[in-house]
């Protein structure tokens, strides 16, 4: 909405961004009693707990139809301002991609998730309503998103624009109440192929997970090359320093061959002079 800059567009993003701290409060809170009274997370483990926490249930579905944009309900009055943003300003690839999130944030929101949570094949659990504080605030937040929804006016005055926007009109209803009306047809007819099933999402970890132990080992193993071919080089020049040390001092070497008279009082003659040499020049 922010985007395109228009006195609705921006109206709409305030008003919607407003309302979504609303109902995301209560389908957070919903989704984190449920966890918390059943110790479960996942849809495939849960399903027909609507009758030990019906009101857990109800606060839940108010924040649900909220975000689906339901009429009388606070995303209806803010949501549906952001798409006649696009529209008024003839944005038609907008305004089709902002009805596809709608229909696909109902799809999931606000009938996958109660449906095989709540509702759906009974999973045996037999959780308690959560505590009444958990309750309460859920339930201050759900009644902001009803009373939103029936008095937008009082939202609207405090917006950034003058509105000039009935949310209500013929239009707007029968748009909305038609999208929702084949979102949830599909969902029923395609409910089969929709349940949870029990295995592991590949998500980002999934890099880490497989990439990361082939990093490692690719990482090991060039390190050992590299150590041993330095081990190799220093293995050579050790040899050939040994070696070396033996041509000159080894038995067979020119240190170590018995020397005659001569050339031993050769060496010690020119030894002597370079010592009294080496002194004359000090």
């Amino acid at each position: 909405g922010v985007g395109m800059g228009t006195a609705i567009a921006l109206n709409g993003a305030t008003a919607h961004a407003f309302t979504h701290i609303l109902y995301k409060s209560v389908l957070f809170m919903g989704a984190g009693a449920v966890i918390a009274m059943t110790g479960k997370s996942k849809l495939s483990e849960l399903g027909g707990i609507y009758k030990y926490m019906p009101i857990t249930f109800l606060l839940y579905m108010v924040g649900a139809f909220s975000i689906s944009a339901f009429p009388l309900f606070s995303g209806f009055v803010s949501k549906t301002m952001v798409v006649e943003a696009a529209a008024v300003d003839h944005r038609a690839w907008i305004w089709l991609l902002l009805s596809m999130a709608s229909a696909g944030t109902f799809l999931h929101t606000g009938l996958k998730l109660p449906y095989f949570t709540f509702l759906g094949k009974d999973a045996g659990l037999r959780p308690k309503e959560a505590p009444w504080n958990m309750l309460l605030a859920m339930g201050i937040s759900a009644f902001f998103c009803v009373f939103i929804g029936v008095n937008p006016a009082w939202l609207y005055q405090f917006m950034p624009n003058p509105v000039d926007y009935n949310a209500y009109s013929a239009g707007h209803l029968f748009w909305e109440l038609q999208l929702l009306l084949f979102t949830g047809l599909g969902f029923f007819l395609m409910l089969k192929h929709l349940g949870g099933e029990a295995k592991l999402s590949v998500d980002t970890d999934w890099v880490y997970r497989k990439a990361g132990p082939v990093l490692i080992k690719a990482t090991a193993a060039f390190v050992r090359s590299v150590w041993r071919g330095i081990m190799a080089a220093a293995q050579g020049l050790l040899r050939s320093i040994w070696n070396g040390l033996k041509s000159l001092a080894g038995v067979d070497g020119l240190l170590g061959r018995p020397w005659g008279i001569g050339q031993t009082t050769l060496w010690t003659v020119g030894i002597a002079s370079l010592y009294g040499l080496v002194y004359l020049l000090r």
